[in-house]
């Protein structure tokens, strides 16, 4: 006898000892280990008996006998579960107070050779529920309607409800009886996962609880259901990432590098399942090799379509799911309410979503709180800087936001931080794409967009009701430099190189530097080139550095000031694989 079916459960392990009820009852239940009726004779005789592989004859088996030789920590033995099952109710008026009810349902079903696997009653005895196999259920149905006739046709008292394509799972163990918890732990790790309820028994000696799920959550909850009870040797994470630019594959590097501490010491195993660029995509439920998940992505992938990945990936209906998204792409960041709707959680490096309109932010929040799943977007501000996390806190712990004010641009910083005699500004900007400090399209921080879409979310994480339109803008480059293709940009450019170095020489003379900075003050934010003295903190940040100076009525007389990279496909995807690790919770 084995834990669950190691065919759907990977953990299942073999069970050393299990008394004669317990033996019978996941027999019942689809454990096909021995007949049920079998175990009957011997009980009565109290013959133990022994069941070994007949592959590996050697293992220890499972002992049938009265008494528990396993001692196990968990309060339950196994999970067996029935794959296929029809549910039909009777539920009306006519059923409440009426004697005998039961015994003509039962009766009825019994001499039409109906046999009845699970049955449960409401308190109010206003409906009875039971479970029959599908091949019974048209037999069932019309037994019910030759015995009710009068209830159903005539009376309109009584109606017959068929629910099909489901499942039962039952939950067995003799160490259940009088063990707080039991219900809490199956209930907990079948809703975390987005798993219903259809029925549940439980009967008055705690040996067994039953529960009905849709046959297509099935392996998905005897997975969830076993990791809940029993103590895995680790915890899985499968992971779907979107977007395999300098982010994407600096963070599957990063991943591989780490696996194998995070399997020894974290009892964390990672499991790349699903990948897409912007040409191709796979999905593999076995596991995507980090090794080779290029290779194996172009001979093996198909036609990119980020609605088709996000249906295949809820299709798959894996437990512990996590959805990366590192674009800056739009259109990934709408499928994220669909995402968030499969419990399945959400680390985005992704901007646009958190920063479109509030609404649209405080649903995806409410929702991931509300399914009780993960939606964190720590690297949508300063890369790896625990800038959110930060603010999270301080409010969650009651403080308050007064005042933020923040260099939040790496690209920006670099590019003003490297402007000199010998660098003019067209060639700043160029230095900053080839390092990757830049987006894609650098006019997407030159227009201070970037920045808005950052305080926008530091704004909004810091509790004030902020859209896109209330950010005051000032830019530092004409209108024009932001129109037309992004080549037209780089031909506009050097125009104003000679600008910009007679101003920098100005600031250069007074002890001053520019500084793009974002603000949140009295309710509103703002972003502007501004010019900085060397008593500001951020005169002398360095590079592609961000710092945020945080103002509460905590930190009042002196803000809190969090400092350091900003920028960089390396620090970024270390954001993003510290945001998996919290939704892993380890």
């Amino acid at each position: 006898f084995m834990t669950a079916d190691p065919k759907k459960v990977e953990k299942a392990f073999a069970i050393r000892n299990l008394s004669y009820s317990e033996a019978m009852e996941l027999s019942h239940f689809g454990a096909k280990v021995v007949y049920t009726p079998t175990i009957q004779p011997v009980f009565k005789k109290n013959i133990p008996v022994k069941v070994l592989n007949s592959f590996n004859p050697d293992a220890p088996g499972t002992v049938i006998c009265s008494s528990d030789l396993n001692h196990t920590d968990s309060p339950i033995k196994g999970i067996s579960s029935i794959d296929n099952i029809s549910l039909i109710t009777l539920v009306g008026a006519g059923l409440v107070g009426v004697t005998g009810i039961s015994s003509r349902l039962f009766s009825s079903l019994a001499k039409n050779s109906v046999n009845v696997i699970l049955i449960t009653q409401a308190s109010s005895e206003y409906s009875i529920t039971f479970a029959v196999n599908p091949a019974d259920t048209r037999k069932a149905i019309k037994a019910i309607k030759n015995e009710f006739e009068a209830e159903i046709d005539y009376k309109k008292e009584i109606t017959i409800l068929l629910e099909e394509n489901l499942s039962i799972i039952a939950i067995v163990g003799e160490k259940m009886k009088n063990t707080p918890g039991i219900s809490a732990n199956l209930f907990t790790s079948l809703g975390r996962s987005g798993i219903s309820v259809i029925a549940t028994a439980q009967g008055s000696s705690e040996l067994n609880i039953s529960v009905v799920i849709k046959n297509i959550y099935l392996k998905k909850a005897l997975n969830v259901i076993h990791d809940g009870f029993f103590l895995s040797k680790y915890k899985d994470l499968h992971l779907f990432l979107i977007g395999i630019g300098t982010v994407g594959k600096s963070l599957l590097r990063q991943i591989e590098n780490q696996q194998e501490k995070l399997l020894h010491n974290h009892k964390l195993k990672i499991n790349l399942v699903g990948i897409s660029n912007s040409r191709k995509m796979l999905l593999n439920e076995g596991g995507i090799d980090l090794h080779n998940y290029l290779d194996r992505l172009n001979e093996e992938g198909v036609k990119a379509n980020i609605n088709e990945f996000v249906a295949k990936m809820a299709a798959m209906n894996i437990r512990n799911s996590v959805f990366i998204d590192c674009t800056a792409n739009e259109d990934v960041a709408k499928l994220y309410n669909k995402v968030l709707d499969s419990y399945i959680s959400i680390v985005a490096a992704n901007k646009i979503a958190c920063s479109s309109e509030y609404s649209l932010y405080k649903e995806l929040k409410t929702k991931a709180r509300d399914k009780n799943i993960k939606f964190i977007f720590e690297t949508n501000v300063g890369a790896g800087l625990p800038i959110i996390s930060t603010i999270n806190d301080l409010i969650k712990s009651g403080d308050k936001i007064i005042k933020i004010e923040a260099v939040l641009s790496g690209t920006l910083n670099f590019v003003f931080n490297v402007l000199s005699a010998d660098v003019p500004l067209s060639e700043a900007v160029r230095m900053a794409k080839e390092k990757g400090f830049s987006e894609p399209d650098p006019r997407i921080d030159l227009s201070g967009i970037d920045v808005v879409r950052k305080i926008l979310i530091l704004s909004r994480e810091a509790g004030y009701e902020i859209e896109k339109k209330d950010v005051e803008i000032h830019t530092f480059l004409p209108k024009e430099c932001f129109e037309g293709p992004v080549e037209d940009f780089w031909k506009k450019l050097p125009h104003y190189d000679e600008e910009f170095e007679n101003k920098r020489k100005k600031l250069e003379a007074s002890n001053k530097c520019w500084r793009f900075v974002a603000k949140l003050e009295d309710g509103k934010a703002s972003v502007e080139l501004m010019e900085v003295g060397q008593n500001h903190p951020a005169y002398h940040l360095e590079g592609s550095n961000n710092i945020i100076l945080i103002t509460t009525e905590r930190y009042k007389e002196q803000p809190m000031i969090i400092k350091g990279y900003g920028a960089g496909a390396e620090v970024t995807a270390a954001g993003v694989f510290a945001d998996i690790i919290r939704v892993a919770n380890v």
